[in-house]
């Protein structure tokens, strides 16, 4: 029988529409090798790596009358091609014209009758780079046998790995009759699932996200702590379906010598610099921005290893955590505002007013690589009405990874928007950096750009209070 796709998962598929494509993403940024690195050389190592990732060859099928969730099938006309996508700036492209690209295809919904994901290969770019883009739908991500396709075609040297070579030959998908049975035989199994099933259907999209709600148990109680609504704030309001997308490049030994000087974690570091950059940004807007003035930030974090460095851990399980933090926007002086969210961090990890690791890894779908995907989920249900953005970040290896022969010298994520929300904000430390990549409305935050560069200035004013 195949795979049937969990409540959580399925709901993905019914609540995206338009404006919130429910898709994660990433983009690396490669050296290119002596060698070269053409699209048939990264088609090829695509290829090879398939079989690590069979979710990556199968669709999904809708059983007839929506009597039960959708199935995972394998797709008989799968074409390797359609998925992996070639493009190219005008030499040389800039970062500018790289992240107008993304914003683009970001801004586009993955197409459901074909396996959901695509790798785009950028060709162009300035001083021999060339640029890698993924796209996985959060329906494939479900945080115990997914493995996003941008990890297996990583190699930590610049010799591809071997993998063994395998002859897929699709599994027969059932047909309509052979749905509708397995159907009725889960039905009597688990009657109630009948219900919601029929509920999703007719695309009832309150009742879709009171299910997801349901799904993750101990989140309720865990979020009864933020009982006040959310501040208002420009971040939320009615988005469009196109994207603007924006990075920042940081050091990690920056955040290191913050943390040295000043106390905290190194994730403590990361919001203090989003709520002096979103305070910067905020005032050059000329909203009015007051001593009492903050910002709901939905931050998960991994509870892996509560003693680690979180910019150094190499992978992530799924233990994690998630906080409602009021990042103190209002407040004038960095080192005040590191010391407040350092605070709100450490109060919520005291009194364990946040979301239960096992509920929230039933909610996110979290695998290592696509940790980003795990606010967005939670966004999802939960917008405006409790937090005003969402800010992920992931810690990544601190070695050299390598595509193809290919170094990679930075990654960026490219967190989806929930409804109501025009900006999420993604971090991912790598190789001794810490980078942001911003994903926003286009209608919304037409100066995404001006907020990416005040990320990299509000880090600066916290190295100006260290000494040397």
């Amino acid at each position: 029988m195949p795979d049937r796709l969990s409540a959580l998962d399925a709901s993905f598929l019914y609540l995206e529409d338009s404006t919130t494509p429910m898709h994660v993403g990433g983009v690396a940024i490669l050296r290119r090798p002596r060698s070269g690195l053409d699209y048939e050389r990264v088609l090829a190592l695509i290829e090879q790596r398939l079989p690590l990732v069979p979710r990556y060859r199968q669709r999904v099928v809708h059983v007839p009358g929506r009597l039960a969730r959708p199935v995972w099938v394998d797709d008989p006309d799968f074409d390797l091609t359609y998925h992996v996508r070639r493009s190219a700036l005008p030499r040389p492209g800039s970062d500018a014209q790289l992240h107008e690209l993304v914003a683009r295809l970001m801004s586009r919904p993955l197409d459901h009758s074909r396996p959901l994901w695509e790798i785009y290969l950028v060709e162009g770019l300035a001083r021999q780079h060339v640029a890698v883009v993924t796209k996985t739908h959060h329906a494939m991500v479900d945080g115990i046998s997914a493995i996003d396709i941008g990890q297996v075609i990583l190699d930590v040297s610049a010799t591809p790995r071997a993998v063994p070579e395998e002859l897929w030959m699709p599994e027969p998908a059932p047909g309509p009759l052979q749905l509708v049975l397995d159907a009725a035989a889960e039905a009597v199994r688990s009657p109630g699932a009948v219900i919601d099933n029929v509920r999703s259907a007719a695309m009832d999209a309150a009742a879709t996200a009171r299910k997801v709600a349901d799904a993750v148990g101990g989140l309720a109680s865990a979020l009864s702590a933020a009982a006040r609504p959310a501040p208002v704030s420009p971040l939320n309001i009615r988005i469009s379906p196109q994207r603007r997308y924006a990075v920042a490049r940081t050091a990690l030994e920056d955040y290191r010598r913050v943390r040295s000087a000043h106390g905290g974690t190194v994730n403590d570091v990361v919001l203090a610099v989003v709520a002096g950059a979103l305070r910067n940004w905020l005032l050059s807007r000329g909203e009015v921005v007051t001593s009492s003035t903050t910002m709901r930030a939905l931050v998960p974090v991994s509870v892996r290893d509560p003693e680690a460095d979180p910019a150094t851990v190499p992978t992530v399980g799924n233990k994690v955590s998630a906080y409602l933090v009021d990042l103190p926007v209002g407040e004038p002086n960095p080192v005040v505002r590191l010391h407040h969210v350092s605070h709100a961090m450490r109060a919520h990890k005291e009194s364990g007013q946040s979301v239960a690791a096992g509920a929230l890894v039933r909610l996110s779908g979290l695998a290592p690589p696509t940790l980003h995907a795990l606010g967005a989920r939670v966004a999802s249900s939960f917008s405006r009405r409790i937090f005003n953005l969402v800010v992920t970040n992931v810690p990544g290896p601190q070695v050299p990874l390598y595509v193809a022969g290919a170094r990679m010298v930075e990654m960026f994520p490219v967190v989806p928007l929930a409804k109501g929300q025009a900006l999420s904000v993604g971090v991912t430390s790598y190789d001794g950096g810490v980078y942001f990549g911003l994903n926003a409305d286009r209608d919304g935050m037409s100066d995404v750009d001006v907020l990416a560069a005040m990320v990299e200035e509000s880090l600066e004013e916290l190295m100006g209070t260290v000494s040397a």
